[in-house]
């Protein structure tokens, strides 16, 4: 028999496997249990804890038995989908880049993975990150210019460059429209 502490460390996990189980946004949840959207992403956050009615709704909503939510069970091969239209985005950190979070929200301060874009003229301006931080940065379409510190360099399409990103640094796209997959680590 599990505690109450060992149960509410399960569910946030299984709440969010089972909406994404059924291809469910936050959205469509908080529609079909009334539950809010707020609510939901909190809960799967492990940062509330549903009341009993609460758990009844979401659990009727995403089809699954409340008791089968919280028993042991092997973690069976699965794909996690992070949808487009449910990709979380950052703003005001430049001008003409849109900047799409493709890492787990989990992995924030130690391992993240961005998806940017740019416009003609774009740019992406970066404020020091923590010490021993370095960005990994891969040039899918179009030019960039890398500026970390002093340094600064061009990159093409296919092209990659390692920097510290403990430093201010800024990504210019050059000539055009310019896209690149962007990985932050910290240690």
């Amino acid at each position: 028999m599990k505690t109450e502490s060992e149960i509410l460390s399960l569910l946030p996990a299984r709440l969010k496997e089972a909406r994404r189980a059924q291809g469910l946004s936050l959205d469509a949840v908080a529609k079909l249990s009334g539950v809010s959207r707020s609510m939901v992403s909190q809960i799967e956050r492990g940062e509330s804890s549903p009341t009993i009615a609460t758990l009844w709704n979401l659990t009727r909503a995403l089809q699954v038995d409340f008791a089968n939510l919280l028993e042991e069970s092997e973690v069976a091969d699965r794909v996690e989908v992070l949808r487009a239209a449910d990709t979380p985005t950052i703003e005001n950190r430049g001008e003409g880049c849109r900047i799409r979070i493709l890492s787990p929200p989990e992995d924030a301060g130690k391992h993240e993975l961005y998806d940017l874009r740019f416009v003609h003229g774009g740019r992406l301006d970066s404020d020091p990150h923590i010490r021993g931080t370095r960005e990994h940065l891969t040039v899918i379409e179009g030019r960039v210019r890398v500026i970390s510190g002093n340094a600064s360099d061009e990159l093409g399409t296919g092209d990659t460059a390692r920097y510290p990103a403990d430093v201010a640094h800024r990504i210019d796209a050059l000539g055009g429209p310019a896209r690149a997959l962007l990985v932050v680590q910290s240690d």
